[in-house]
């Protein structure tokens, strides 16, 4: 009997809390709403980055070997796809030295001798081609390395898709308005929005989410022979975009 008692109380109290709570004024009250909107589309673009590299005791044999090498795969990629656009960058040269080895008690170190040199480059391949893209990274395989693959958006996809990103990001905030208009047992009506900051009072620079992790790939140094056409799966990207809207609810 105590304890069904003690329920009721309590059962009791809490219908007064929460009425009291209902009962708050909310006249001029200014709510901050955080809101979200994104738009996918299929990626459009990619950037390969294709690879050379050559060791060699002759300094000036390995950077002969790179060089020739280099050129043959540009005028491969470009005979390919004639509407990529390359960019050639990371000419490096360093030495090889032999590994450590320990020396007897009292022996002074002589000055360490390369044994022999690392000389390498990469090409820097982006193009919206990318039913093509399987055979020219084929073709270039038969001399450079596959490094690396981005896909993407073209600069152009992503100022089409800015007027679907704002209008999706604006529902979502008249959506959570809506809701908490309700939950403040208010009428949307009775609401002003006062401020919108499509800057989400932060900073939302990062366009794609899939640019924060690019797929890179690895592929062995070609050889002789033939390369068969890799698959490649340009995958999606999303924007997104943040906004806070300040409400006051009259």
């Amino acid at each position: 009997m105590t304890v069904m008692k003690s329920v009721l109380v309590a059962a009791a109290a809490t219908v007064a809390l929460s009425a009291q709570a209902q009962s708050l004024p909310t006249t001029g009250t200014l709510v901050v709403v955080p809101a979200f909107g994104e738009v996918k589309h299929v990626n459009d673009q990619v950037v390969a980055t294709l690879a050379i590299e050559e060791q060699d005791k002759d300094k000036a044999a390995a950077a002969s070997r790179v060089n020739q090498k280099m050129n043959k795969g540009v005028s491969i990629v470009k005979q390919a796809d004639p509407s990529a656009v390359l960019k050639s960058y990371g000419y490096y040269t360093y030495p090889v030295y032999p590994e450590d080895q320990p020396l007897p008690a009292g022996a002074v170190a002589k000055p360490r001798v390369p044994t022999s040199w690392r000389v390498g480059q990469y090409l820097e391949v982006k193009t919206t081609n990318l039913t093509a893209l399987p055979k020219t990274v084929a073709a270039a395989q038969n001399v450079l390395t596959l490094n690396g693959l981005n896909f993407g958006l073209k600069p152009e996809t992503i100022r089409q898709l800015d007027d679907q990103r704002i209008a999706a990001t604006y529902k979502n905030l008249n959506e959570r308005i809506a809701s908490i208009a309700r939950a403040m047992g208010r009428n949307v009506s009775d609401a002003v929005l006062d401020t919108v900051d499509f800057e989400g009072s932060g900073n939302y620079a990062n366009e794609s989410r899939a640019a924060a992790a690019p797929m890179m790939m690895r592929s062995k140094m070609a050889d002789d022979n033939a390369v068969a056409e890799p698959s490649f799966e340009p995958g999606e990207t999303t924007l997104d975009m943040r906004v806070v809207g300040k409400v006051k609810f009259k």
